[in-house]
């Protein structure tokens, strides 16, 4: 097992009056490994991030970013091996590209030189033009330049595609690939399931402020012990008899959501069950207004343990 770059124990956060958003997280990152951070807005996913960063001061817990706990040593020399992205970085609309990313390249001792990362994030034909008159995709990945100019040996990525089409979003990807490749190590935040599953060796769960699931994305989904997931709304409200769906033969397990009136199985073979579930459907006198069916995913993991989706907030 590899030394840990960041690790996190017993991490806890509160707010006044009554809000604990960080609620005993037990968090550790390996050297060389993306990652990632998935649960839905107010989990608790950024006030840990912010601790790790040294941004936001734990009420409990122990924080440890390569090795060394902030105020216990030299912080700025820690500040400088780390590179921080955020969802929505604000760089001043008058600057170049290039002044930019120098700018951010003055902040720390030692690092690379400005073009070169210009290069790496695509960049060179916006060199000499002002930030204000960029895309989103093309300010994003300004702001990815500044995070990585300092060549950090660990990056925070806060959500860092949200927003971008799926051009500027697979740009960045592969920037990230490129700096994993060098050793880099990776905390991604993100509500993208394909972006966790093609970017992270680990995911961590968060919901409630508390790890609920943490392993490889391909392990993740197979623990749901389905290939496949059916979901299905029913046309009115009805009282449904789950234990018979559940124990239909190819159903490893069902849920009912009585409020959106959503019925979620997760199955072997769709080919084998869909049939036996619209039977019994049928038998209980249900409709089921809409049906959608699709691969087993990290979204079905989160559902699973949770009870309701990422982005259900």
């Amino acid at each position: 097992m590899s030394e840990a770059a960041l690790r996190c124990e017993g991490l806890v956060k509160r707010y006044p009056p009554d809000v604990v958003a960080v609620d005993g997280v037990d968090l550790e990152v390996r050297r060389g490994e993306c990652m990632g951070l998935l649960g839905p807005n107010g989990a608790g996913k950024t006030t840990t991030v912010e601790i790790l960063e040294g941004l936001t001061e734990p009420d409990a817990g122990v924080v440890e970013v390569l090795g060394q706990r902030w105020g216990a040593g030299d912080d700025r020399r820690l500040r400088g091996r780390i590179g921080v992205a955020l969802q929505e970085t604000r760089l001043s609309e008058k600057l170049t590209v290039y002044e930019t990313v120098r700018l951010f390249r003055s902040f720390y001792g030692s690092g690379r030189h400005p073009d070169e990362v210009i290069e790496v994030l695509g960049l060179e034909e916006k060199r000499g033009a002002k930030v204000g008159k960029l895309s989103g995709g093309q300010r994003q990945r300004v702001a990815l330049a500044c995070a990585l100019v300092s060549d950090p040996d660990v990056l925070f990525l806060d959500e860092p595609t949200t927003g971008l089409d799926p051009q500027a979003r697979l740009r960045i990807w592969e920037v990230v690939e490129q700096y994993r490749a060098g050793g880099g190590t990776v905390l991604l935040t993100t509500h993208y399931m394909e972006e966790a599953a093609r970017l992270c060796d680990r995911v961590t769960i968060i919901d409630h402020g508390r790890v609920i699931a943490v392993d490889s994305p391909e392990r993740l989904v197979k623990s749901l012990g389905a290939e496949q997931i059916i979901e299905a709304e029913l046309a009115e409200p009805a009282a449904l008899e789950l234990a018979s769906i559940e124990s239909l033969a190819g159903v490893s397990g069902a849920s009912f959501d009585s409020e959106t009136r959503r019925l979620t199985l997760r199955v072997v073979d769709i080919a084998q069950t869909l049939a036996r579930v619209l039977a019994e459907l049928e038998r209980q006198k249900l409709v089921a207004e809409t049906l959608r069916t699709h691969e087993a995913t990290l979204e079905d993991v989160f559902v699973h343990h949770t009870g309701r989706g990422l982005r259900d907030g």
